[in-house]
Formats: C-alpha cells, structure tokens, sequence
C-alpha cells in the first residue's frame, strides 16, 4: 500500500469537502497639464461608475487580462506546499480558482501585474502566495490560453474569518500600461471590479486526514 505523503494529503482538502459545499456557495508635470486643459473645458466630470457584476460559485468571470472562476474558500491551519508561512496564532486562507490568461504572454501568478492584483479578497492585502493545485508548483507562471488551477493563500488572524463566513472575492480588469522615457517594457495596472464572487469558507482544520 503506497503512503500518503503528509503534503498531498492537505492538497487534498478542496477534493475532500467537494461534495458537502453548496454550489451557491460556491509624474507631476503631465497632471499639472492635465488639470490645465481640463479646467479651460469647463473642470473634471465625475464619471459614472459602472456596476459591478455579481457571479455564483464556479462561475466564469470574464476580465482582462484573465477570466477567472472561484471554486471555493477554505480556512486551514497550516499550508507551507502552497508556499504559506504563518506566525504563531495566524491560520491560511485558500482561495481554488480556475484561471485563464487571455493575453498574449505569460503572467505571474504572485504578482499585482499578474493574477495576484486580478484577484482580491474583500478586506484583505494581494494574495502572498500561490501555488498549482495539481502538482503544487510555487509562484507557476500562467501560459496563455492554457486553463489553470490555482490556490490563492492569504495569511490571516482566527478573527479575520470563521466557519461559514461569506468571503467576498473581487476578479479585477486591469489596463496594460507601456513604459517610455524612464521606465520601458509593458505591465498590467489599475484594477476595476469586473465582477464579485461569495464564497463561504469551510473550516478544514490541519488538512490533514489520518
């Protein structure tokens, strides 16, 4: 009988509480120009803000530069193979999405110009780490058009989030800057809400089954 390493073991848990989560559970010269120009057409209009789309459980949130399904959140002790560290006292939070980088070239996944800065949880800094769910590859590098799964994790205090808690997640679209003069190359920036996702977290313990 093969051994069930202690680390696939706790990569198990999104598989093992499947079935018992709902799926509805599931630079300063320019701005002075700016403002100049602005103020002779009569000053800044505040624009309207688009509303943000409110999606299900696995359901596809379509985003630039990624569209994004959010599987499921789960609370656990502990989860160093997705490449998590906490302090004493401090638990995981686990995000498992289903991702896929439509543009051209590969993005981080543990990135503000990657998916890091595409996916939010409500309340919380970008997410610390990532991994792959299938084989657990740290920080992977998202292929374009190729389908990912990917476990976001956020290192958070017992008070932050409980069982059954309602975790809100924001996918973002973002805008793809390119540099000149100082700064060159190209990059993903300003994130707006594309649509939310609430989740509600299960609370998995170590992770570990015997």
């Amino acid at each position: 009988m093969t051994e069930t390493t202690p680390a696939r073991r706790r990569f198990a848990w999104i598989r093992a509480t499947t079935d018992r989560v709902p799926t509805k559970w599931f630079a300063a010269i320019g701005t002075g120009v700016f403002l100049a120009v602005t103020a002779a057409f009569g000053g800044l209009a505040t624009a309207a803000e688009e509303p943000v789309t409110s999606a299900e459980p696995k359901e596809e949130v379509v985003a630039t530069p990624f569209t994004v399904s959010v599987e499921r959140a789960v609370l656990i002790d502990e989860f160093p193979e997705a490449g998590i560290y906490v302090e004493d006292g401090q638990r995981v939070l686990a995000v498992q999405l289903e991702v896929v980088n439509t543009w051209t070239e590969p993005l981080a996944a543990v990135s503000e110009e990657g998916l890091a800065g595409a996916v939010r949880v409500q309340g919380l800094d970008p997410a610390e780490s990532a991994a792959r769910y299938d084989d657990a590859t740290g920080n992977p590098r998202l292929q374009p058009g190729v389908p990912a799964s990917i476990v976001l994790t956020w290192a958070i205090d017992p008070e932050d989030f409980s069982e059954g808690d309602e975790i809100v997640v924001t996918v973002n679209t973002m805008s793809l800057h390119v540099g000149s003069f100082v700064a060159s190359g190209q990059w993903w920036t300003d994130p707006v809400p594309a649509g939310e996702v609430t989740v509600v977290a299960e609370d998995v313990g170590s992770g570990v089954t015997e």
